[in-house]
């Protein structure tokens, strides 16, 4: 039944003859057996299961939230809504897969120097770089995010703070080797988009690397928001302040489109 529900949703097998794991539409993976032993156990991650099997969207309180808050002029408010009525289970948080997302899985080798990870969200994203071997700075808008963190995490060398992209603490400036970010670009409306990406490659420093992960669109293709998948052209422009483009890789699978894309500071 579970396998059933989530290739409903758009999930499809990872491996054709193991078929415990699927990958979502968004990159996320779920091991189906895992999944049904903590839906029994009633912990966080069932409440997403509870949503598919019963046909709820889980984007529903996203896209209410958001549009709220974006109606209100405040294009960001809706993260810190979401988290703290999640810690409530008065909504859910559509990208809580419990695991790191698996283009940065693929991607990632093991390393030293500093990290830092951009709208760490709930946090795997994080332990993994930190499991890379990096001494690893997480941060969020959303002060609830932070502490769910946090709480999931609580024996984690990972550094997680609240902070604001478009205002971040200057000590960050050209700080980091790596900078990790997953999709929290896209999930700020298009007028946002040029700023934050700036601010993202202030914070690699000389020799450092970026890594993007976004989904993707064609440079005229449709919205549907939010999200807001980056084009050709944004992706493209993470190479300022300096930094130089590395690898771009347009990956597509079906109607799925992703970026995932590397810029360096010459040392």
């Amino acid at each position: 039944m579970l396998d059933v529900a989530l290739r409903r949703k758009g999930y499809v097998h990872a491996h054709p003859f193991a078929q415990r794991e699927l990958v979502g539409p968004l990159g996320d993976r779920v091991n189906l057996v895992e999944l049904a032993a903590k839906a029994e156990r009633g912990e966080p991650y069932g409440i997403l299961l509870g949503a598919w099997m019963t046909g709820r969207d889980p984007d529903e309180d996203a896209i209410r939230l958001a549009a709220e808050s974006l109606a209100s002029g405040d294009p960001v408010g809706w993260f810190e809504r979401l988290y703290a009525e999640s810690a409530n289970g008065d909504a859910i948080v559509p990208w809580d897969s419990r695991s790191p997302h698996f283009l940065l899985a693929e991607w990632g080798v093991l390393g030293t120097g500093r990290a830092l990870v951009v709208g760490v969200g709930l946090g795997d994203d994080a332990e993994y770089v930190a499991g890379l071997g990096y001494e690893t700075v997480a941060f969020d808008v959303s002060e609830s995010a932070v502490r769910l963190a946090q709480e999931r995490f609580p024996e984690s060398a990972v550094r997680y703070e609240a902070a604001d992209l478009l205002d971040p603490p200057a000590e960050w400036r050209q700080a980091f080797d790596l900078v990790v970010e997953i999709m929290t670009v896209q999930a700020l409306p298009e007028q946002l988009h040029a700023a934050a990406s700036a601010r993202i490659a202030e914070f690699v420093r000389p020799g450092g690397t970026l890594l993007v992960i976004a989904s993707g669109r064609e440079e005229d293709g449709p919205v549907f928001a939010p999200p807001w998948p980056l084009t050709p052209s944004e992706i493209a422009a993470f190479a300022t302040d300096g930094l130089e483009k590395g690898t771009i890789e347009d990956l597509r699978d079906g109607e799925r489109h992703r970026w995932r894309a590397t810029f360096h500071r010459p040392a």
